[in-house]
């Protein structure tokens, strides 16, 4: 009994802590969505999270953006580099990985290696080069620097991630298919992706919510304002000389991050089985 006492008290006093814990790490983003509802001379005057008169121009002064390009551009600019980020991971890493569990072939385990290794690199180093050569091929202020570079399987991660769950599959499927006649690309397309859907999930979540929030390269690549995306439109909101648009900025921030919650909250099962599988069969 002593110890079952015991047992609840601990128990109780851990889900307290968790608690306190995720009221912590919530604070900002409620204080977030609730500045978005003050009027902007009074969002730090006035910090308490309750506003003292609730308006919505903030809204609607943010998603006009900066007169000349509207909100609603940076929108669409964000969900057309992401969106094509995420199908070239999709696709071309895991054909990448594929090739590296299943097939057979000259200086695998090297070329293997040599990607592990650039995991390991930091991304700064090679952004003069990138840059430099983007800019002979005509690509600055262009979508071509932020998409095309997936469509080469370039992140190495989501191959190391999809490498560990394929090979945590059965050989006896490829196996059984070879013997029905079916080829190494049917083997890929019929056996392989439709078991690998949880992995396949993470790539789509961690490659979207990256390249979402990618401030640095857009910042790099982009120049006109019809093309900035949605860090960069934020980005505006701020001026340098000291008057800067805080209440519309905190307004925009807030429906920035509906895409990614909504995302991850639609697909958080694949996503959790898929880190979890990848972790225990690596």
């Amino acid at each position: 009994m002593k110890r079952r006492t015991t047992s609840l008290i601990k128990s109780i006093l851990t889900n307290i802590l968790i608690l306190l814990l995720g009221m912590c790490m919530l604070y900002p983003v409620v204080w977030l969505i609730a500045a978005s509802f003050k009027e902007s001379n009074t969002i730090f005057s006035d910090p308490g999270l309750w506003p003292k008169a609730f308006t919505l121009q903030n809204y609607v002064k943010g998603w006009q953006g900066i007169g000349i390009v509207g909100f609603a551009t940076f929108f669409k600019n964000s969900f057309i580099i992401s969106g094509l980020c995420v199908i070239a991971n999709v696709i071309f890493c895991s054909l990448t990985a594929y090739a590296f569990a299943r097939l057979k072939f000259a200086g695998r385990n090297i070329w293997f290696a040599i990607m592990m290794v650039t995991m390991m690199l930091p991304t700064h180093v090679t952004t003069i080069p990138r840059y430099i050569m983007f800019r002979k091929f005509g690509w600055i202020d262009t979508f071509l620097p932020l998409v095309i570079p997936k469509f080469f399987a370039t992140d190495a991660f989501f191959i190391f991630l999809l490498v560990q769950f394929i090979r945590s599959l059965p050989k006896e499927l490829d196996e059984s298919a070879l013997i029905d006649g079916c080829g190494k690309f049917g083997i890929y397309t019929r056996i392989v992706m439709p078991l690998t859907k949880p992995a396949l999930i993470t790539t789509v979540i961690f490659t979207f919510l990256w390249t979402w929030d990618d401030f640095f390269n857009q910042l790099l690549y982009l120049n006109s304002p019809s093309k900035y995306t949605v860090p960069m439109g934020l980005r505006l909101f701020l001026d340098s000389s000291g008057i800067s648009s805080w209440g519309p900025m905190f307004a925009m921030s807030v429906l920035s991050l509906l895409p990614c919650l909504i995302l991850f909250f639609s697909l958080q099962k694949y996503f959790v089985q898929g880190i979890a599988t990848t972790g225990i069969k690596g």
